[in-house]
């Protein structure tokens, strides 16, 4: 088991290229198999989530080769539709399969997701649209069994823009007969991308980025290639890292408007951001001054997937913050974590009350997930002294070797394996 070891205090400087979006890059590893021919990715970001669903790929029947962000995958020679649990309890995103299975076999078996303990990321909305589109879905010792031989075309009105769901729904209805329409689609820019390599493969998918997305079913697709977007949150990160240490970065391979929210945040709490057409740059004094309320919400809102690095930069800004949960109950895992290291949080009832230190000091913490992983390395970055953040399998899962980020811009980081 490997921990960083990192040493605060140091400015962060220099320029950072950003990579490509896990949560881009699973759905649409999930879709290669619709073509049942060759896809290559480029900007295949190399994480374990990546690692499990070249896993799972496998499993199928597909052939998968990687080299360095370069990955090809043959799903020509697909002969499985069943995904074990012991591959689904790696990965909650691992349930994207099974919208694509059933568009390629027609029926389909897979275990409960698992992933990050985040609390109640119900699969209700998966499965309550694939019944309004006819599948069958037996549920049985752990596992969810599903049939669409009797799918039937129609509208699916979400009960909350879930990206998962409207994923799911796009990549089973974009080879099935007639016309399906989602409303109240997730709005995420992954879900543009994730059209984007559809209709590259001759799907007729439309709306995405509004609320209301329709595909057009194709008898078959074609081979593709697609360059993965730029991982959002990751550049949030790597942004809330500089307000936290003080510095000056320049992200190179970001789409600031996908950022719009986090620049707006950091701008308001003195941060000075310059956007440009594909980079941004991103000053910041020693210690900012914290904003009064941040409210987590489906894009275009603030996204949750960096709440928590938030979190972590608030801990050591001028004032108090109130941050208000919407997406997930468990996602101040990292405040007990972070109060260890000399923060002031208060948590409530999906409420998190940061009241801003002057310096916080180092100290042995573990990640709770992933996000929750990456806010603890951010609060070490800025603190007094040595911290060790230990249980960073997790940060693994979203970020393609964080302590080699980090050092290139100045960070003191390192990656020690502390058992055997």
């Amino acid at each position: 088991m490997s921990a960083y070891i990192i040493r605060g205090g140091n400015y962060l400087n220099g320029e950072i290229r950003i990579g490509g979006a896990k949560n881009s890059v699973l759905p649409i590893m999930a879709a290669s198999i619709l073509n049942l021919s060759t896809t290559v990715l480029l900007d295949c970001p190399c994480i374990s989530d990546v690692d499990i669903s070249v896993e799972i790929l496998r499993r199928l029947g597909c052939k998968v080769w990687r080299d360095g962000c370069r990955a090809e995958i043959d799903s020509s020679m697909i002969n499985n539709f069943e995904i074990p649990l012991e591959l689904m309890n790696k990965m909650r995103s691992s349930f994207i399969f099974l919208g694509a299975m059933l568009a390629v076999g027609g029926k389909a078996v897979c275990g409960y997701p698992g992933g990050c303990e985040l609390g109640a990321r119900p699969i209700d909305l998966h499965m309550k649209a694939f019944r309004k589109l006819g599948v069958h879905i037996k549920e049985h010792g752990g596992y969810i069994s599903c049939d669409s031989s009797n799918f039937k075309a129609c509208k699916v009105a979400l009960d909350f823009p879930s990206v998962g769901a409207t994923e799911n729904i796009m990549l089973l209805a974009c080879k099935q007969k007639g016309t399906t329409t989602i409303v109240n689609a997730a709005r995420e820019p992954e879900i543009n991308d994730l059209q984007d390599f559809l209709n590259l493969m001759g799907a007729k998918v439309s709306g995405a980025g509004s609320s209301k997305i329709t595909i057009e079913g194709v008898a078959s697709l074609s081979p593709a290639e697609k360059r993965i977007m730029p991982d959002r949150i990751v550049a949030s990160t790597i942004m809330f890292a500089a307000s936290t240490t003080g510095g000056n970065i320049t992200l190179q391979n970001v789409n600031c408007s996908h950022l719009d929210s986090v620049i707006l945040l950091l701008r308001d709490c003195g941060a000075d951001i310059y956007t440009h057409s594909d980079s941004l740059d991103i000053i910041c004094p020693r210690r900012l001054k914290s904003t009064d309320v941040l409210q987590t919400m489906p894009y275009p809102g603030f996204p949750t997937d960096a709440q928590s690095q938030a979190v972590a930069a608030f801990a050591t800004m001028k004032g108090t913050s109130i941050v208000k949960e919407t997406i997930f109950e468990n996602r101040f895992n990292h405040a007990s974590e972070l109060k260890k290291m000399g923060a002031n949080i208060t948590i409530g009832d999906r409420l998190a009350v940061v009241r801003g230190v002057p310096r916080l000091t180092g100290a042995h913490v573990y990640s709770p997930d992933l996000r929750g992983g990456a806010a603890l390395v951010i609060a070490a970055l800025g603190a007094e002294g040595t911290s060790v953040v230990d249980n960073i399998h997790y940060v693994d899962r979203g970020y393609d070797k964080l302590e080699n980020m980090f050092s290139e811009l100045g960070g003191d980081i390192k990656r020690e394996d502390l058992y055997e």
